[in-house]
């Protein structure tokens, strides 16, 4: 897995009918179709991975279970697989079976949005398969999160002593499980958890020292896109965030990601390749 070239770019299939940026395929009267359309599209403009998930994450999401989860992400893993797709599939998942079932039917990595903590099962999962799993920063609670029609989710008064330090700890945490359950090193990478159990501030804050989370020595993942500190940050719903993303991107890019996760592929490909040959000028 060399991720030292360029930032790779990760395209969201969303199959959810609840997404906060609207772009839910599960509302398709074809949801197989219509991932296999976006896919072709996220890989015509340049991205190299895309992110497969049926369940909502945002602040307030309702949960889903694994028969659900299962019904919506397996048979779109397949059509993208028969359609001759062959980026990299990712699902995105903390649920062991349902992880299980995607890698059968294709998908190449993991992304858990829980770093392990909602099902441990899942690192042995990544270990059988020897695939890459993405441990993502998360301290999402319900209690602290509010809700505003025209901006979305958010989390207020998230406590941590040192926000860097704790969101280090909580990760490397997450690593030690899933070096315990037999996840080779190389195939561990990071995602700080952008916009998960984390207030605007300190969102804004964790961006910017991006950097002291690369410092851990393994592959960083952001995921800024159209979150809800770009929104209370500009005063704008999730279809007008755009530049805000970008800007998120370039900072995140500079700071150390090696991958970022986008919903609006085509325009972050062209702003990730620019800041790449903007950093790689200064290398030579």
């Amino acid at each position: 897995m060399n991720l030292e070239q360029h930032t790779m770019i990760m395209g969201i299939i969303n199959l959810t009918p609840d997404s906060f940026s609207g772009d839910g395929l599960l509302k398709s009267m074809d949801p197989e179709s219509a991932a296999v359309a976006q896919a072709k599209i996220f890989i015509a403009a340049g991205a190299e991975i895309l992110d497969v998930g049926g369940e909502s994450t945002r602040p307030g999401a309702m949960q889903v279970d694994q028969e659900e989860e299962l019904r919506r992400v397996v048979p779109a893993i397949k059509a993208m697989r028969e359609a001759g797709i062959g980026a990299i599939i990712s699902v995105d998942t903390y649920k062991s079976r349902v992880a299980q079932a995607a890698l059968e039917a294709g998908a190449n990595w993991i992304n858990d949005v829980w770093g392990l903590r909602a099902d441990p099962e899942l690192a042995k999962v990544a270990a059988n398969w020897n695939v890459p799993i993405i441990l993502m920063h998360n301290r999402s609670n319900p209690a602290n999160s509010e809700i505003r029609e025209h901006l979305g989710g958010r989390y207020k008064e998230m406590v941590y002593q040192d926000l860097i330090e704790d969101i280090k700890n909580d990760l490397l945490e997450s690593i030690s499980m899933a070096k315990a359950g037999g996840v080779k090193d190389e195939n561990i990478i990071l995602d700080p958890g952008l916009g998960f159990g984390k207030t605007v501030e300190q969102n804004l804050i964790l961006l910017n020292r991006l950097n002291e989370i690369c410092d851990l020595g393994y592959p960083v993942l952001l995921g800024p896109s159209r979150k809800s500190f770009i929104g209370y940050t500009l005063n704008l719903p999730p279809d007008d965030r755009l530049a805000g993303t970008a800007a998120a991107v370039i900072l995140g890019v500079v700071r150390g990601a090696k991958i970022i996760r986008v919903h609006d592929v085509p325009f972050m490909v062209r702003v990730a390749r620019m800041t790449d040959a903007i950093i790689n000028s200064c290398a030579h």
